[in-house]
């Protein structure tokens, strides 16, 4: 039982990193399990109650950073609320129309939103080049904090 438990773990933690880099996976909460399952199958022995915790911080910065950073980034160029509104949209239909729709329907929606509110073409490519620009940041540190998470698991196995 102990080895499917391990195997369990380890898959939640590979799934967790293909995740970091694609947004229809919750990556950084799969590693957490992965991590927090092996944990428990040692009883937190060889990955300690402190690293848990430590994955446990690192978890919800990588989380809270995935929603906030785009948002962030449009308010900061002075989107509407119809402009933040058509990223969130441009970032669900993304994941429904494969890689380039991941990358550019944000970029889109945010776009459309804002000329939708504004009637600027040129204001609505400042703000939907500013949600892809925070949509770029956010998975470029929610990727960091899954490979921090990823080499803290696996010094934690080592030593």
């Amino acid at each position: 039982m102990t080895t499917v438990l391990w195997i369990t773990a380890v898959l939640l933690i590979l799934v967790g990193v293909a995740g970091a880099v694609l947004p229809a996976l919750p990556g950084v909460p799969l590693i957490f399990g992965g991590v927090l399952l092996a944990a428990w199958i040692g009883d937190f022995h060889q990955i300690s109650l402190f690293t848990v915790v430590v994955m446990a911080i690192l978890a919800v910065f990588g989380i809270v950073i995935d929603y906030v950073t785009a948002a962030v980034f449009a308010k900061k160029a002075g989107a509407s609320k119809q402009g933040v509104i058509g990223a969130a949209i441009g970032t669900i239909a993304g994941v429904f129309t494969g890689f380039w729709g991941l990358l550019f329907m944000p970029l889109a929606g945010a776009a459309i939103g804002e000329f939708i509110a504004h009637k600027d073409l040129l204001r609505a490519g400042k703000i939907g080049a500013a949600t892809w620009f925070g949509l770029l940041v956010a998975a470029t540190v929610k990727l960091a904090v899954a490979f921090t998470m990823v080499g803290v698991f696996i010094a934690s196995l080592l030593i």
